[in-house]
């Protein structure tokens, strides 16, 4: 749960740095980031049991 505090609390400082300084287009850029590296994080914890299907 701490991290969930911390990741929600870096994306709101992230969308205050972008809103203050008008530079949009680093909030779609991070989100593709965080959904790469959780989709990154999902699939090396699923590949162990897909290995031994085959």
């Amino acid at each position: 749960m701490r991290l969930l505090r911390h990741l929600r609390k870096l994306l709101v400082d992230l969308f205050g740095f972008a809103r203050q300084n008008k530079i949009w287009w680093i909030v779609p850029l991070v989100l593709l980031l965080l959904v790469v590296g959780a989709l990154v994080v999902g699939v090396s914890t699923i590949s162990p049991f897909i290995y031994s299907l085959f």
